[in-house]
């Protein structure tokens, strides 16, 4: 499930034990010893996430693209500390424990720090941060941006990558990212060129259409790709017997590609005299028991004489030797959940021509004519319906009405078909080539140093701290403003305050403060007792907060008045 309860790709990764090797390899001896977290240190490099990157449960696309990531970052190990900011303490333990198997030499010199999200102001205010990167930009990257502007002394670069963008309510989690104190060191980082686009007339339509002026600020938008690690692929001999084409991914015309134009395209070339015994196709990946488009299709394959296998959600070992006995690889996406295509580069990697569609991110990953076909498509100038009952309807419904009206082009795809099965030369030079380019470009030790590149790039674009340290997010409740009726009084500069039994006993040592778990993190209870002092006699409101301040100068106005409040609450204090 995405971040939304959404469906993603399911596509199968490299098991923990390859991690743990490669981390292990790269990182037990990094020449980097005795570091550790010191608050307000200045000289050390910081990076930071309010993700864990590893996650547990089902294996999807979006797991294993954001595991993988982490996996290279730590293996290039750019960064003195690395500091996750996680909501739970089963969440924090099991990440943990997770780094510290993977990346040994990073754990032993004290460079990971699993904390509590309620660190955040603390960690923001005293360490120097030089980015913070978010699996997903959907969720949280604009409102970490808010309390970066709030509590550090420099606004450094906040990123997040995108993963599916066609979601009914991706236009609200997308009005968040522009709001006044958005940023261009704020950037979201898509996939693809067309995913880049995408993002752009999402923010472009919505300040159109909320009245915003076309500059009004937003986030930068910039491309890297997923990468894979080519070196855990080996090419395979295809089979001698017949010409194997494989489709893997999904197998849900739904959510990610309607197979019947492959069935139609090879009926085509049976009927115009290709040997049905020549071709096999084999469909392999996730598919849902209860689906009847996996008999719908056997019976089509049949019908028209095609050997047919269907290779229902394999393990990582059945995968390998599906796509080393492929000779050509096909994939006709005409979904926009698609926005990238992980086994475009994986097919690659196996040394296999891809036939492609031409939509969405295979754009940038097919080579038209060197590393494969690119099949043209015809999409639509309105989607009104899906428009008007996406919000209203499952995912998978709307996916489908709007993958129903992108036409993949049969007839062309049959001549890609017969091209690609008719020599076996054209296909060893495509799939040589479409290796060679995934291990120069989409390595994903080139894709984390593309990362680098962007974190430094972004820091030289304009950022005033000062002037965006107040700058509120609309989307964030002022509960002040907003609730601030529910009580009697408000706390008031001409109340008179005088110490309360509590307070007397505490700061004659008789008496402490009782902070529940979390607390800690607002109340300074070693200040608590100088309040109680400074009240003993009679004092207005204003005059016990202008003295407080003055013992704790690192304290905010509103953390002061937080203390007085929860010493009145706790008989520290009492109104006269």
């Amino acid at each position: 499930m995405g971040p939304n309860g959404h469906n993603q790709e399911q596509t199968p990764a490299t098991g923990t034990k390859f991690r743990r090797r490669l981390l292990h390899k790269t990182l037990t001896n990094t020449g980097k010893s005795g570091l550790t977290l010191n608050m307000g240190t200045r000289n050390k490099r910081f990076w930071g996430t309010l993700d864990p990157f590893y996650e547990a449960g089902g294996v999807l696309g979006r797991k294993v693209a954001n595991a993988r990531f982490m996996d290279f970052l730590l293996a290039a190990d750019p960064f003195d500390e690395y500091h996750f900011f996680l909501s739970s303490r089963k969440a924090r333990e099991s990440l943990h424990k997770t780094l510290t198997t993977l990346a040994p030499g990073i754990a032993a010199r004290g460079g990971f720090k699993v904390m509590d999200r309620r660190d955040l102001p603390r960690a923001l205010a005293g360490n120097n941060y030089h980015c913070f990167h978010q699996s997903d930009c959907i969720t949280c990257q604009p409102h970490l941006a808010r309390l970066r502007n709030a509590y550090s002394p420099t606004i450094f670069p906040i990123t997040g990558v995108t993963h599916s963008l066609s979601y009914a309510d991706y236009g609200r989690q997308f009005l968040q990212h522009l709001w006044p104190g958005a940023t261009p060191r704020d950037c979201i980082v898509s996939t693809s060129t067309a995913g880049v686009a995408a993002v752009g007339k999402f923010l472009d339509a919505l300040r159109r259409d909320y009245n915003l002026e076309p500059d009004f600020a937003g986030p930068s938008v910039r491309r890297i790709p997923l990468g894979i690690d080519p070196q855990t692929y080996t090419p395979g001999a295809g089979r001698r017997d017949v010409c194997n084409i494989l489709v893997f991914g999904r197998i849900a015309h739904y959510s990610k590609m309607d197979l019947l134009p492959l069935l139609r395209a090879l009926h085509q070339l049976f009927t115009d005299g290709m040997p049905p015994e020549e071709v096999r196709l084999t469909l392999a990946g996730w598919t849902d028991d209860e689906d009847d488009f996996t008999p719908t299709l056997r019976e089509l394959a049949e019908n028209i004489g095609l050997e047919l296998a269907i290779k229902a959600r394999p393990t990582e070992e059945e995968k390998t030797r599906i796509f080393r006995e492929a000779d050509i690889f096909v994939t006709i996406a005409d979904n926009p959940q698609e926005t990238f295509g992980i086994t475009v580069l994986e097919a690659a990697a196996f040394g296999l021509p891809c036939i492609a569609s031409d939509y969405d991110g295979y754009k940038d990953l097919v080579v038209d004519g060197k590393t494969g076909i690119r099949v043209p498509t015809i999409g639509a100038n309105s989607t009104r319906d899906a428009d008007l009952l996406a919000p209203l309807i499952f995912d998978n419904q709307y996916h489908l009405i709007l993958a129903q009206q992108t036409a993949v082009q049969v007839p062309t795809l049959a001549e890609a078909v017969r091209t690609l099965v008719e020599n076996p030369e054209l296909r060893r030079a495509m799939g040589a080539a479409a290796r060679e380019r995934v291990e120069r470009e989409f390595a994903w030790s080139a894709v984390i140093e593309q990362y680098l590149q962007l974190w430094d790039e972004l820091w030289k674009l304009p950022a005033d701290a000062q002037a965006l340290r107040n700058e509120r997010h609309p989307g964030h409740i002022a509960y002040s403003e907003i609730f601030g009726h529910y009580s009697t009084h408000n706390l008031a500069g001409d109340m008179v305050l005088k110490t309360g039994r509590t307070g007397e006993a505490m700061y004659r040592g008789k008496d402490f403060p009782l902070l529940y778990a979390g607390m800690e993190r607002i109340i300074e209870s070693e200040l608590l007792q100088k309040l109680a002092f400074l009240a003993r006699k009679p004092i207005d409101c204003d005059t016990l907060l202008r003295k407080f301040l003055a013992i704790a100068t690192h304290m905010s106005q509103d953390r002061a008045e937080y203390h007085v409040l929860w010493a009145l609450k706790h008989d520290i204090l009492e109104l006269q």
